[in-house]
């Protein structure tokens, strides 16, 4: 086998080392994060006594009251998704 040969292969080897490893990296992470529960991210923290009512809300801050998307895939109607951010209660 002359140099260049020689060269040549252990370049192959090298880089296929490389690529393996990046591909291996790669499905092993994908693996990891499938396999761990799937937890809801919290929502908003709870601002109790802030506001009386989604109307007050409004008046104070000039924006109308959003519910989030957990509250929504919960079914809770905007009264409901209020009372849980700003008065303290719970659904």
């Amino acid at each position: 086998m002359n140099d260049e040969t020689h060269n040549e292969d252990r370049t192959f080897e090298i880089l296929s080392k490389l690529i393996d490893d990046v591909f291996s990296t790669h499905y092993n992470k994908e693996k990891k994060m499938q396999a761990q529960p799937i937890t809801p991210a919290p929502d908003k923290e709870h601002f109790p006594n802030l506001y009386e009512s989604i109307e007050d809300y409004t008046t104070k801050t000039g924006k109308r009251f959003r519910m989030t998307k957990n509250q929504k895939a919960r079914g809770l109607s905007r009264e409901e998704a209020f009372s849980e951010m700003y008065l303290g209660g719970t659904n």
